[in-house]
């Protein structure tokens, strides 16, 4: 059983608000309970968590066992619900592959080199812009503006409708934040919402907005993602429909912002709590490429993602019954023991590095992740040299959630080189 002095419930959003507890807890499971069923509130069936690195990996490259075809989340869903919210993370097999490949040649490492000289120009801009204050939001001037400008290239959408990109993702993914969330998930009022993604009203506002789009471009011979996902067909044949383009142009505003901004934010974190990290970095700026893997092992900017068990079956001896949810903590198989040396230590030089913040292996592999590692790269290449120091200069806000691992704001001050 988990350490006794210690309380572990994965389910109480309230454990996941400071920069502990989360990893107290994983820690613990590793040790003693690696396959741990948590309880659920609110008439939830629980679920069994994975914490350790080789379970997870295991789990998430058996598809066969470990379905995505009950959703990735842990709120429990109808079929007919299923039916109507599924994008392609939550699909397996063939029709998966087909949508995951209409776009895959887009994020392919050498299609992304080509937004270096874009990414850097950006880049350029947005610091120029945030460092002049001095004492400015983290996340709101830099983690939140670029990654978000990047998609808007990708998607070919006007530069003044960015921060209506940021604002759908924030109220979508952070369903479960008082803040954020215009309706919280599994209040009453949430019952209306049920049918969208994250019972999220702002999943219409951006359907809407993705539609016009696609009206637009639709005959077309644009090569943005909006054009290609109206003007090809999937390569099994069967066309997407317009519940397909809803879904799946949610998710490219949703994952393509959310977990880039978080994991910039957790490096610069740990950059300032970190300073000799960082003058490592000024000293040898040919170890980016190794520094932006130990950034994302220690973000984790994905707690996890859920699985359903298709049969009766069992990880590290313990049994997992049919139809039961089973949850893949990436974020803990990200600090194991077993995989990493000292893995509450970050370490800029790590290697080997094998974190699964994309996950590993399996068919759900991110599809941006190259373009992720790009994008933090050229950040900090061209972000650290601009400075000589910079602290935090307030509160360090989370996002009140278990699936995403999110910082909402962060004030910082700067001094400039």
């Amino acid at each position: 059983m988990p350490n006794e002095t210690l309380a572990v419930d994965l389910a109480d959003l309230d454990n996941f608000m400071d920069d502990a507890t989360p990893w107290r807890m994983f820690e613990a499971l590793r040790r003693s309970e690696p396959v741990h069923w948590n309880p659920e509130p609110d008439g939830g069936s629980g679920f069994w968590s994975l914490t350790r690195h080789a379970d997870i990996v295991a789990a998430g490259r058996d598809s066969a066992t470990f379905t995505s075809e009950k959703f990735v989340n842990l709120e429990e869903v109808d079929e007919r619900q299923a039916e109507i919210r599924r994008s392609m993370l939550e699909m397996d097999g063939p029709r998966h592959l087909a949508l995951r490949r209409l776009l895959s040649r887009e994020f392919t490492p050498r299609a992304v080199a080509g937004y270096a000289t874009f990414l850097r120009g950006l880049t350029g801009r947005t610091l120029d812009a945030a460092l002049a204050k001095g004492t400015f939001d983290f996340v709101a001037e830099i983690a939140a503006d670029f990654p978000i400008n990047v998609l808007a290239r990708m998607l070919d959408v006007p530069d003044g409708d960015t921060r209506r990109l940021i604002d759908w993702g924030n109220r979508i993914i952070a369903n479960t934040d008082p803040e954020y969330a215009d309706v919280l998930l599994n209040s009453a009022e949430s019952e209306r919402y049920r049918d969208l993604p994250f019972r999220s009203p702002a999943s219409l506002e951006a359907f809407e907005y993705g539609r016009e789009l696609a009206a637009r471009r639709r005959g077309g011979e644009g090569t943005d993602l909006i054009s290609r996902l109206v003007n090809q067909t999937p390569i099994d044949g069967e066309p997407l429909s317009a519940r397909d383009f809803d879904n799946y142009f949610l998710l490219l505003v949703v994952a393509g912002n959310e977990t880039t901004r978080h994991a910039i934010t957790h490096a610069m974190r740990a950059l300032i709590d970190h300073p000799e990290q960082a003058e490592r970095l000024r000293a040898e700026p040919g170890l980016m490429p190794t520094a932006v893997e130990e950034f994302l092992r220690w973000a984790s900017p994905v707690y996890h993602f859920r699985r359903t068990a298709t049969r009766d079956t069992e990880v590290n001896g313990t049994p997992i019954g049919a139809g039961d949810k089973v949850v893949l903590w990436f974020a803990s198989a990200n600090r194991d023991e077993a995989v990493f040396a000292d893995p509450g230590r970050f370490d800029v030089t790590r290697g080997p590095n094998d974190h699964i913040a994309f996950g590993k292996g399996g068919p759900h592999y991110c599809l941006g992740a190259a373009l992720a590692r790009l994008e933090m790269r050229i950040m900090f290449e061209e972000l650290l040299p601009r400075l000589s120091d910079v602290r935090l200069a307030g509160d360090v806000r989370r996002v009140r959630s278990n699936f995403v691992n999110g910082i909402k704001r962060m004030p910082v001050t700067v001094t400039l080189a």
